[in-house]
């Protein structure tokens, strides 16, 4: 056997060999993401699960425009409509000229808040000016509301809270419409 000849078969099992790596590596994160889906599925709470109205997951985050935290329990008493978003979500962007309006005109009785995951503060910042948001918006950098809220299936997702503090189901998971908007807040409305 010559030398080329050797170093062809050598070439060539290192190639099947490495190819075999890469499938391994892919088939374990596969099951990494498969059981991170299933623990996070796990999390989510029994009123986005069910249809029952229990008390809403509080939280306690600072405010986009920096002016301290927003506080869910401090707005007992109000509807408050919390929709999550981020930047890079493109029925976020179609979505908020209508929560922005929604925002406006129940403003009698109801709060809106936005809680922006995953971003930076400068880009989520930079996404509510852009689209002319101007209701209390968070920001949730860690995602710490993530399980509690049962996000974890993506954004936009808009959930309905009563006077009492309580989830008024069902929650909209994607886009919301102004029609969904308005019956969420009336459902909230007569809790």
């Amino acid at each position: 056997m010559k030398a080329a000849d050797v170093n062809r078969l050598l070439r060539s099992k290192r190639l099947v060999l490495g190819l075999r790596a890469l499938a391994g590596a892919g088939v374990v994160a596969l099951a990494v993401m498969l059981v991170w889906h299933l623990t996070h599925r796990k999390a989510v709470p029994k009123a986005v699960s069910t249809q029952k109205v229990v008390p809403a997951p509080n939280f306690d985050l600072p405010s986009l425009e920096g002016a301290g935290t927003v506080r869910l329990a401090a707005l007992r008493g109000k509807v408050v409509v919390v929709n999550f978003w981020q930047s890079s979500c493109l029925p976020c962007k179609q979505e908020m000229p209508r929560l922005e309006a929604a925002a406006r005109r129940y403003a009698k009785n109801t709060v809106f808040v936005g809680v922006d995951l995953v971003d930076s503060k400068g880009a989520a910042r930079a996404f509510a000016k852009r689209y002319g948001a101007t209701y209390p918006l968070v920001f949730d950098g860690n995602g710490v509301t993530v399980a509690p809220w049962g996000v974890a299936q993506g954004t936009p997702q808009t959930f309905f809270v009563d006077r009492r503090g309580r989830l008024v189901p069902p929650h909209v998971l994607g886009p919301a419409s102004a029609k969904a908007l308005a019956d969420g807040i009336a459902r909230a409305l007569r809790t």
